[in-house]
């Protein structure tokens, strides 16, 4: 078991043939001592290279501990002969596992990864990390913890989920929540990281297939452009059919947010944040900072009017509320959006309705009314707290492409 002139932390081999699978060896303890461990060949395999960000050939080991410990310079006969023991259990071990890995074809066969942790793997993949974009990186993962806790039939994965329990169908949840929690334009940009962690979690092992795939074969994706806003605007007289709409049970927090968001463009992470601190009822306006820009914008602070439709919206006496009660005690978001898609799905809307159609129905239909008005685009910029006035101009495009479907729809009825 000795070998000559090693410092602490350093291995040899015990292994007397060439080609032995696994192998035996010791690592030199500071106290004179040896720790033995077996170490496994699984040949080469194609992996993830995050620098290069390409697949590359590696050969694949595994290193166990045997907790079986000897002498690195045995000076005495009882060193001698517990090295003789330490060594014959080793061996006996090490045959047992070889034994075990042997397939009937003779082939090795490396062991499947598909029940290991995605969350270590996720974590692994942070540390080893070296690119700009890491904080992204990071976000991704806290984003797809904070979903899982958050959406029924999920939560139990919340501490920790297997390579395989991860499938299309949570993937497409995944998707939508992050465009309804995300600031911005942040969902695509979360998601792509996650992919890319996906991909490596594939190539890894750690994952059998890719679930960013359906199961028609398409990939999940985030689109963000104006096509999807047009989608997504409910008009004046869908707004109307949703006010008018009543069901026994009905959840009258999320009802009453989503109203508001129709009537102030605000978001659901900065709705569910609104306090009655925020509010300066004597001159009838309220204030608020938006997530999405709080700290590096002029425009994350935005100030709107108080209508007696919002105060209306708030209960009665808003103005005897303690300052820092939530306006809205609304459930978790999957929660929220259940209760919201029950109620559309009652007014007889065919739309995909969320917080933030909401916000995207009040820009639209804001930029309609200060076009009829002559008012000008930067009184909805500031109304929206866009730092940039090209987010707004968004909704002028959004109401461009509703006049030609307006059109076309006449040219059909002139047609006959």
């Amino acid at each position: 078991m000795e070998k000559r002139n090693l410092k602490a932390g350093q291995c040899y081999w015990l292994s007397e043939k060439r080609g032995e699978n696994p192998k035996l060896g010791a690592k030199v303890l500071s106290d004179g001592r040896v720790s033995l461990f077996l170490e496994y060949y699984f040949g080469y395999e194609k992996v993830y290279n995050n620098a290069a960000d390409a697949m590359q050939s590696k050969i694949r080991r595994r290193r166990e501990n045997l907790k079986i410990f000897g002498w690195y310079k045995p000076r005495t006969p009882e060193q001698r002969a517990e090295n003789k023991e330490a060594m014959a259990l080793a061996e006996a071990i090490r045959r047992k596992k070889a034994d075990e890995m042997e397939e009937p074809d003779g082939q090795i066969r490396l062991r499947k990864k598909h029940n290991e942790d995605f969350f270590n793997f996720f974590e692994k993949y942070i540390a080893d990390y070296k690119k700009a974009d890491i904080r992204v990186i990071e976000m991704a993962f806290r984003r797809f913890k904070a979903f899982l806790g958050d959406t029924p039939g999920y939560e139990m994965y919340k501490n920790g989920i297997r390579g395989d329990q991860i499938d299309c169908d949570m993937v497409e949840a995944f998707t939508e929540y992050l465009q309804e929690t995300s600031r911005g334009y942040g969902a695509k940009s979360i998601y792509q990281r996650f992919k890319k962690v996906v991909r490596a979690a594939v190539a890894d092992g750690t994952m059998s297939k890719n679930p960013c795939i359906d199961r028609q074969g398409q990939k999940i994706s985030i689109t963000i452009d104006e096509g999807a806003i047009v989608k997504d605007v409910l008009s004046p007289e869908e707004i109307r059919r949703l006010v008018a709409t009543h069901y026994d049970g009905e959840n009258t927090a999320t009802r009453n947010a989503f109203l508001w968001s129709l009537n102030t463009g605000m978001r659901w992470c900065d709705v569910k944040d609104l306090r009655f601190g925020d509010f300066d009822f004597a001159n009838k306006v309220f204030r608020f900072s938006q997530n999405k820009t709080k700290g590096h914008s002029t425009k994350s602070v935005v100030t709107l009017p108080l209508t007696d439709v919002l105060l209306g919206l708030m209960g009665e006496r808003p103005d005897t509320r303690d300052k820092a009660d939530l306006v809205f005690s609304l459930p978790s978001h999957t929660g929220a959006l259940k209760a919201l898609r029950k109620w559309v799905s009652l007014a007889g809307l065919d739309k995909h309705v969320t917080f933030h159609c909401a916000r995207h129905s009040f820009g639209t239909n804001m930029a309609a009314t200060a076009a009829r008005q002559g008012l000008s685009i930067r009184v909805v910029q500031e109304m929206m707290g866009h730092s940039n006035l090209r987010y707004t101009e968004m909704y002028t495009r959004v109401i461009d492409e509703q006049k030609k479907a307006a059109m076309t729809e006449l040219s059909k009825i002139m047609e006959g």
